[in-house]
């Protein structure tokens, strides 16, 4: 199986290589890394064994959707079996993509692996080994045995920090809707899309990633025109809002309402 890993970037250049030097790392090694540079012309001398695609923003705005889009199908066109979406603030456990792809040949959807969110790295650093005695999964999901595969019947549970698929599940699930432009929901409206098609999805005990440390989490304020942005799409698309916690975040701080029964912006 030919597997081909697909990470979207725009700085974040040491994470980024960070990145590249546990993928060099791993037990079963990838046959290709394809990172997609969204409007970074300095990508390809971060990691120059990649291969990079440029896409340019949208707007103004960082095209995550279509940037993942091109990405696999840069992937798919060099022959990929296995394709694997790492998130550039991810470093692979060795075992990733060995996991993922034993559990590819015995489960049919999305294959997720659990994360793991790191301190912050100590001088010169994040150690090599060592991460998961570091790291603390994410309190809300699962976390399977490390041989285990475990159904997810919950869509609002995925996350693109880290899953995996092949070509003919991408295919059915129809990749990222590309009227999502910034920051939020296109990884949501996946996992619904996911599920309309009947594609299920599954947590991959042992494919673990760890998030490096970049700053505080909550509502990120300086996305906030591309979450309720986005936030509309959604609720276009499925009926419902996504993101709600943030964007109630976001009334409370006085930078969002619902207007005429949409979230807008507080002018």
């Amino acid at each position: 199986m030919s597997t081909a890993v697909v990470t979207i970037v725009s700085g974040r250049h040491g994470h980024l290589a960070a990145q590249a030097g546990a993928l060099s790392r791993s037990a079963v090694a990838a046959d290709v890394h394809v990172v997609v540079a969204m409007d970074d012309d300095a990508v390809p001398a971060v990691v120059p064994d990649a291969d990079v695609v440029h896409v340019p923003r949208v707007d103004g705005r960082l095209p995550l959707a279509a940037a993942r889009n091109a990405g696999v199908a840069r992937a798919r066109a060099l022959g990929a079996d296995l394709l694997v979406l790492l998130d550039v603030d991810c470093l692979p456990d060795p075992a990733l993509l060995g996991r993922y792809a034993e559990a590819a040949g015995t489960h049919d959807g999305v294959l997720c692996g659990p994360v793991a969110y790191l301190p912050p790295a100590p001088d010169g650093g994040y150690p090599v080994d060592g991460l998961r005695d570091l790291a603390q999964p994410h309190a809300a999901r699962p976390v399977p045995r490390d041989d285990e595969v475990l159904a997810n019947p919950e869509p609002d549970l995925f996350w693109s920090l880290s899953f995996a698929l092949t070509p003919r599940t991408w295919d059915r699930v129809g990749g990222f809707c590309e009227d999502f432009t910034g920051y939020g929901g296109e990884d949501t409206d996946f996992s619904w899309a996911a599920r309309a098609a009947g594609v299920d999805l599954w947590w991959v005990g042992g494919a673990w990633a760890f998030h490096q440390h970049h700053g505080p989490g909550g509502p990120p304020a300086q996305h906030l025109q591309d979450v309720v942005r986005n936030a509309g799409v959604f609720h276009d698309r499925h009926g419902w809002w996504p993101m709600r916690g943030w964007l109630e975040d976001y009334e409370r701080q006085g930078l969002a309402q619902v207007v005429d029964g949409r979230w807008a912006v507080t002018s």
